[in-house]
């Protein structure tokens, strides 16, 4: 019953399936958004690329943290260290979801006009990276809503 109420705190697998997806989706939004130089021409697009950059090594970093937590076998049930990763994975959730829907507008706002501005061949890429940025955005609002139920019961 315990493993199961602690089933997305900090230092277990399940939370170390969540960072590893938000570094891949984060990852993949960054890597096809900088693909073309040209994203430098809209403001959606750097913004994604910086909260992007900024999602990477914090979701990198945790689950460096849930793997030796893992291999440690000690999860980590500090409420102080808790609550700053929440707090991280919250304002970072916000920023991912703000920059994700920005971009994705932007090259709907592209396409529409006859797709003058955008190639498709960029605009493709962009759509690909708004898409990752959306997936990175649930799985660190998922963290930190896991991490924040658990904090009661510690």
């Amino acid at each position: 019953m315990d493993e199961l109420l602690l089933a997305g705190l900090l230092g277990t697998s399940a939370s170390l399936t969540l960072r590893l997806g938000q570094t891949i989706f984060s990852s993949a939004s960054l890597l096809f958004m900088s693909f073309g130089v040209e994203f430098y021409s809209y403001t959606a697009f750097c913004y994604l690329v910086t909260v992007m950059g900024l999602v990477l090594p914090w979701s990198f970093t945790l689950a460096m943290v849930d793997a030796y937590s893992l291999c440690a076998k000690c999860p980590l049930r500090q409420p102080g260290i808790l609550w700053i990763i929440i707090m991280g994975d919250w304002v970072l959730s916000i920023l991912a979801l703000a920059a994700a829907c920005s971009t994705a507008a932007v090259i709907d706002l592209l396409l529409q006009n006859g797709g003058s501005y955008c190639p498709p061949k960029f605009c493709s890429r962009y759509q690909f990276s708004a898409a990752m940025a959306f997936l990175s955005w649930i799985l660190t609002a998922a963290s930190s809503l896991f991490n924040l139920w658990i904090i009661p019961s510690l």
